[in-house]
């Protein structure tokens, strides 16, 4: 089976797919982490380097669901609950779990980002894309997120950088 790629451009806050012939087939607007490039546990940065995605999570479930440690919680973000929980970091409609091919850089240790919970997912309509604003993941709109979700394999090559 012949797989598509993704490239993340963190300079340009873009997330490109590509087709197996190196044809760029969409271009998304995201948004990575606020503290930057960075690979440590607890730096709250995006890591770099090639990535797979490990596990889809969320099929078929509505936009707007709410997951917590890559389970549904039974919430649908809405303004409402956006009010009750201001400076939460919301995963919402779709993960794709990111894990590092790069021993020592990015796999296994301190580095691991899979340990870490990096993924793709989407994110609050209101929430800026284009800028840097997560806590190390790459935030999608929603919309966005369902369509690359769909498009993509587990075990898509995940390029991430700068």
């Amino acid at each position: 089976m012949v797989m598509p790629r993704i490239s993340i451009n963190i300079n340009k806050q873009s997330l490109d797919l590509y087709d197996d012939s190196e044809s760029l087939l969409k271009r998304y607007a995201i948004s990575t982490a606020k503290n930057g490039m960075g690979e440590l546990n607890g730096s709250l940065c995006t890591p770099r380097g090639r990535h797979i995605i490990r596990a889809k999570i969320g099929a078929g479930k509505p936009a707007n669901t709410v997951f917590v440690e890559r389970r549904p919680t039974g919430e649908v973000y809405n303004p409402a609950l956006a009010q009750h929980s201001p400076k939460r970091d919301w995963i919402l409609t779709r993960i794709l779990w990111l894990s590092g091919c790069e021993r020592g850089v990015n796999r296994l240790g301190k580095v691991d980002t899979m340990r870490r919970a990096i993924y793709i997912h989407g994110s609050p309509d209101s929430a800026e894309m284009g800028k840097p604003g997560s806590h190390g993941c790459v935030r999608m709109r929603n919309a966005d997120v369902i369509e690359l979700f769909d498009l993509v394999p587990v075990r898509t090559v995940v390029e991430i950088r700068e």
